[in-house]
C-alpha cells in the first residue's frame, strides 16, 4: 500500500455558467479528453459530468453542470428540476469557477452571481472567448462582473485555444484542502460507459436536427455486450416526445437515422478504443420532460418532497 502524502490537495469545482458560454469545451481541453458533448447550440448539456486531472501535488474533480437559467424561464418541470438541482449542488464542492463569454453579463448571469452570494466557497471568475475580442473589452467584462460579486480572481481565459488554462489551475490548486486523492490517477471521467454512449449518440442529433427535436430526444442504451475482444455489440433507444419528431429521426427510407448511426458510431469507437456495432430504434415517450419521474432516466438523484 502506497504511503498517503500529507501535502496533497484534492478537491471538487463545480463549472457554472449559463448556457452556451463553453463550460463543456473547457471540461474536455483541462481533462485533455472528450467527456462532455459540445454543440454550438444552447443547453447541450443535460447531465451533470465529473472529469478527474491529476497532477503530482493535487487532484481536481471538475464538475461540469447544465447552463443555468432563471427557474421560472425554464420551459418545463424536467429543465426547471435541473436547475434547482445543480444549484442545490454547489454546496457540495470546494471551489466554484464561474464561467462566462465574451460579452457583458445579462439577467442569467446576474441570476447565478445572487445565488453565489449565498455559498461560502471560494469562486473563481472566467471570460472565455477571449481569443474574439481584445484584451481591452476582456478586461472591461472582468470589471462588470466584479462590481456584482467579490471573486477571489479573475481570469481571461480561451478554452478553445487553451490560453490562460495553467494559470487556471494553478489557482484552484490553492484554494483546495489537503485531501488524498477521490480517484485513481489514470482516471479521467467517472461517467459510465453507457452514459457516454448515449450523450455521444444525442450530440449527433444536436449537429443534424434542428429546432426542438435535439431537445425533447432522451437516449437509453438497452444492450452494451462485449462480442469479442474487437467488438462490442451496443444497442439503444432514442425517445421522443411526439410520433412527428420520430419521422423526423429515422428520415426518408431512413436516411437520417442511418446518418445519426454512422456519425455516433466513429466517435464512441474512438473513444472506446475499439470496433462497435451500433444498432438505434426510435421510439416515443409522450411529453416525458414534463413528468418528473424522467429525471431517473437522465441519472439524477431525485428523492420525492413531503
Amino acid at each position: 500500500m502506497t504511503e498517503q502524502r500529507k501535502d496533497f490537495k484534492a478537491g471538487f469545482v463545480t463549472l457554472i455558467g449559463r448556457p452556451n458560454v463553453g463550460k463543456s469545451t473547457l471540461l474536455n481541453k483541462l481533462v485533455g479528453e472528450k467527456i462532455a458533448i459540445i454543440s454550438p447550440r444552447p443547453q447541450t448539456t443535460r447531465n451533470i459530468i465529473k472529469g478527474v486531472i491529476t497532477f503530482e501535488e493535487a487532484q481536481i474533480v471538475f464538475v461540469d453542470t447544465p447552463g443555468l437559467t432563471q427557474v421560472e424561464k425554464a420551459p418545463t418541470i424536467i429543465d426547471k428540476k435541473i436547475i434547482e438541482e445543480t444549484l442545490m449542488g454547489i454546496e457540495g464542492v470546494d471551489v466554484v469557477v464561474f464561467v462566462a463569454d465574451e460579452n457583458e453579463p445579462c439577467s442569467e448571469d446576474y441570476f447565478i452571481m445572487d445565488h453565489l452570494k449565498k455559498v461560502k466557497k471560494p469562486v473563481i471568475l472566467t471570460v472565455n472567448k477571449v481569443d474574439k475580442i481584445k484584451q481591452y473589452r476582456a478586461l472591461s467584462i472582468i470589471e462588470k462582473y466584479q462590481e456584482h460579486f467579490p471573486f477571489n480572481r479573475s481570469i481571461p481565459i480561451s478554452a478553445k485555444k487553451g490560453t490562460n488554462l495553467s494559470i487556471l489551475v494553478g489557482e484552484i490548486i490553492n484554494y483546495l484542502p489537503f485531501h488524498p486523492p477521490y480517484y485513481p490517477s489514470d482516471l479521467i471521467t467517472d461517467q459510465a460507459e453507457r452514459v457516454l454512449v448515449a450523450e455521444l449518440i444525442r450530440e449527433k442529433i444536436f449537429e443534424l436536427t434542428h429546432q426542438e427535436v435535439p431537445y425533447s430526444v432522451l437516449v437509453k442504451v438497452d444492450e452494451f455486450k462485449e462480442r469479442t475482444q474487437e467488438l462490442i455489440y451496443i444497442s439503444a433507444t432514442i425517445y421522443v416526445e411526439h410520433p412527428s419528431q420520430r419521422g423526423i429521426l429515422i428520415g426518408k427510407k431512413g436516411s437520417m437515422i442511418k446518418k445519426i448511426g454512422q456519425l455516433a458510431r466513429k466517435e464512441i469507437e474512438s473513444r472506446l478504443g475499439c470496433r462497435i456495432y451500433l444498432s438505434l430504434r426510435v421510439g416515443v415517450k409522450k411529453d416525458w420532460r414534463k413528468k418528473i419521474d424522467s429525471l431517473k432516466e437522465l441519472g439524477f438523484d431525485i428523492r420525492e418532497q413531503k
